[in-house]
């Protein structure tokens, strides 16, 4: 595990599993909406997500950054989990048949606390937004999906994405606003 420097002096907390905790929501949406439907079909996005915060509370210890920096780094575990269980399932060609039962994890235990204040057709309408948004992500391009991810899901700053996607701060910026138009306009194609 790399261990990142925090640019605060003595602000940031020394492996405090409540910071972790406090990222897990970005962090599942992240895997979400970065895994694609034909890894999602096999993997639960949340079984990722709490794999990625299992081993970050293991090496809690060796962090000492900023609260933008573990997110940044749960964000790279998340993508080095999603891609070596992508290389798993082209190396494993077993029809394995398992139902869309993902699309139901929408987040149980939050749909689950809000049932009194949602009616079943909300609850419907809710998923298949979900769907919606889910099928357009997968048709943008790879480096709109990432810029996306990383700035809006993720909530990293500019700075912080460009250095993640090897880029300048204003090829991020001009990359994020053509990738959120490109959503838009999928998603009113809808």
């Amino acid at each position: 595990m790399e261990n990142v420097e925090s640019t605060e002096t003595g602000d940031a907390a020394r492996g405090d599993p409540d910071r972790i905790a406090a990222h897990v929501d970005t962090l599942h949406a992240y895997v979400r909406l970065r895994l694609g439907r034909a890894l999602r079909a096999r993997e639960g996005s949340i079984d990722i997500a709490q794999s990625v915060v299992r081993e970050a509370l293991e090496h809690a210890d060796q962090f000492h950054g900023t609260d933008e920096g573990l997110r940044a780094w749960l964000m790279k575990r998340a993508e080095n989990k999603i891609r070596d269980r992508a290389r798993f399932w082209k190396r494993d060609r077993r029809d394995v048949a398992r139902e869309a039962a993902h699309d139901v994890d929408v987040d149980r235990g939050a749909a689950e606390a809000c049932r009194t204040l949602l009616t079943p057709s909300r609850i419907v309408s809710a998923r298949e937004d979900i769907a919606r948004l889910e099928a357009a992500f997968a048709e943008l391009s790879e480096d709109h999906r990432r810029v996306i991810l990383l700035a809006r899901v993720a909530g990293l700053s500019h700075a912080e994405v460009a250095r993640t996607m090897d880029k300048t701060e204003l090829a991020t910026r001009a990359l994020l606003s053509r990738a959120m138009a490109k959503l838009a306009i999928l998603l009113e194609r809808d």
